[in-house]
């Protein structure tokens, strides 16, 4: 994948720069270069393609002092609710702003999104202007493939984020075209985005050699029609009268059958599989689950970000995770990524009960007999990381007396940015033990962030079913999932099921913040008067006492810190688009 993700030498002395993956068309913009360097030129094209892939999703690379600078990338799962973040100032940068539904912010964060990926759209649609002077062959046949893809891909981000979008197949110049363009309905975007996708794929291979792995498969491309159906059938799509914002009645049912039909095809060819674990201790099944997603493109994968293999920030497409959730005591500083008690009681017990009515669970004692996932993907006071035992505790001589803080809940070293988990965990998902982290911040982390791997699917089609009343297709796919991590298989199943199934085996992965746009719940569940976000301290006693867990909300039981309105679901468009195609801005947004 490095021939993909990174500027090699050969094509630098070419373009006669010297610059990174992220600027090269904006020292040399490709539109100054000869039409013949490129379009004729292999190794230029692939170069020429490398931005849409470097800018379809920032994987691991986003990180808390982007947010303090202002740059206005975000991490999904920070603005759901089973992860926060632990640094109070954090509140104050943009990332409040969002949190708390700040329509200034908000509507900067609009006009961004808006403008990248309208820049990789013109990209691809002078690739399509220009494609009859590509020399045919199998290299011509993966490009167009790959354009096809970006297309479709680019305009699900615009549907998922703004409703329908202006939907552009030829070049736009802004400065020059003085077309007035409209709004597509959502219908006709859908139906857009669904012939991309089937154009790409009739180009596009299914298996993808490791020497190219990342590059868009045709498994990618059924997986991204597939994901266009499911959003589709949202609750929020429906019965609309606006058309750009969803169907005028409802297409439910409908989008659930193509998106059926689609992972259908997706699944015929074959390429991916649930990796299994043949472990069957706790600690072993964990570990095994755990390394599955330190795995770089495995059976499993469909489409991840690819990360640089020797992790270097500065120079490479590497990124900080690690340093950034490390707890203290493992040298981290940021804390960035703290999971909540609220997800931290999504988890059941080993037995599958839910621990509201569980009979092997003891609250004295709340981290045992519990989901074998749990250990894998959340740090917890008392257990091991890097080979200390975590101490996320606080130590009093005797209830009421003096007390000590425990190592992970005390800022590490003299760093201004050191901080620990406002929770009480630390993120262990992703996380890899065996990363070094040092005062070098330049060397960083190089595991892959997945985007959609085969588990989604057997979910995704778990809903379908259960919606369509294939209750028992729906329960067999969610045993497929349990087996692999030894969990009892259900025996009947409801809805609750279903979404606890999939926000404990999809825990952290962006799927679960859209989860909750597409099911309609972001009102409750991102707002602090329905859903505070909470944590636990915890009290050991040097006299034998009993310890003691006792909750504590850390972000607010008001909509002061974290608020999501209706109009969310719908983010603004620039209102320079507004004024210049005297398009209807989504509702309810005024110009700031």
């Amino acid at each position: 994948m490095k021939k993909l993700l990174y500027i090699t030498f050969f094509s630098l002395l070419l373009l006669n720069v010297s610059t990174s993956c992220n600027d090269l068309f904006e020292e040399v913009p490709y539109d100054k270069l000869s039409e013949n360097a490129i379009w004729g030129d292999e190794l230029l094209l692939d170069e020429y393609v490398l931005p849409w892939y470097r800018n379809m999703d920032d994987g691991f690379s986003t990180y808390v002092t982007t947010i303090m600078k202002g740059i206005g990338r975000e991490y999904e799962p920070w603005y759901g609710d089973q992860l926060t973040v632990s640094r109070s100032e954090w509140y104050n940068a943009d990332y409040g702003d969002i949190l708390r539904s700040s329509q200034q912010e908000l509507t900067t964060r609009g006009r961004t999104k808006w403008s990248s990926y309208y820049t990789q759209l013109r990209s691809i649609n002078v690739l399509f202007q220009n494609a009859d002077q590509i020399p045919d062959g199998d290299h011509k046949q993966r490009v167009l493939g790959e354009a096809h893809f970006f297309r479709a891909y680019y305009y699900y981000l615009l549907l998922r984020m703004y409703g329908a979008p202006i939907i552009l197949t030829e070049p736009y110049d802004p400065l020059t075209d003085t077309r007035q363009l409209t709004r597509a309905t959502y219908e006709e975007t859908v139906n857009f985005i669904a012939s991309e996708a089937d154009k790409a794929a009739a180009l596009l291979d299914a298996y993808i050699p490791e020497i190219e792995a990342g590059r868009a498969s045709k498994g990618a491309a059924f997986m991204l029609k597939a994901k266009t159906y499911f959003w589709a059938a949202g609750v929020k799509f429906q019965n609309r009268t606006e058309s750009y914002l969803g169907f005028p009645d409802d297409r439910t049912d409908r989008m659930y059958t193509l998106a059926a039909n689609a992972y259908d095809s997706l699944m015929a060819l074959n390429q991916y599989e649930l990796i299994q674990i043949a472990e069957t201790t706790q600690e072993g099944i964990a570990e095994a689950y755990h390394n599955i997603f330190l795995t770089k493109n495995s059976r499993e994968s469909i489409w991840e970000v690819q990360h640089s293999d020797d992790g270097n920030f500065d120079t490479e497409f590497g990124h900080k995770l690690d340093r950034e959730t490390a707890p203290p005591s493992c040298y981290g500083t940021f804390a960035a990524y703290v999971p909540t008690q609220n997800h931290v009681d999504e988890y059941r017990t080993v037995s599958g009960q839910p621990i509201e009515t569980a009979t092997d669970y003891d609250e004295n004692n709340p981290y045992l007999n519990r989901d074998y996932r749990f250990y894998a993907n959340v740090l917890y006071d008392g257990c091991s990381f890097k080979g200390k035992t975590l101490e996320i505790h606080y130590v009093y001589d005797r209830p009421g007396g003096s007390y000590t803080r425990g190592a992970d809940l005390t800022a590490y070293g003299s760093s201004e940015q050191a901080t620990y988990t406002r929770t009480g965990y630390y993120m262990k998902k992703f996380v890899n033990e065996s990363q070094q982290i040092d005062n070098d911040d330049t060397y960083a982390s190089s595991q892959n962030c997945i985007i959609w791997r085969y588990a989604e699917v057997l979910l995704d089609y778990a809903e379908i079913d259960f919606k369509q009343g294939r209750v028992g297709d729906a329960m067999d796919k969610l045993n497929e999932i349990r087996r692999r991590v030894h969990m009892p298989e259900y025996t009947s199943i409801t809805w609750d099921d279903i979404v606890n199934e999939r926000r404990v085996e999809l825990a952290f992965e962006k799927s679960t913040y859209w989860d909750l746009l597409r099911w309609g719940i972001a009102e409750e569940k991102m707002s602090g008067s329905t859903n505070p976000l909470r944590g636990v301290n915890i009290y050991k006693y040097q006299d034998g006492s009993p310890t003691v867990y006792r909750e504590k909300t850390v972000n607010g039981t008001d909509n002061t810190v974290r608020y999501f309105r209706e109009m969310q679901y719908y983010w603004p468009i620039p209102w320079d688009e507004i004024r210049r195609h005297g398009i209807p801005q989504n509702p309810q947004w005024l110009e700031m």
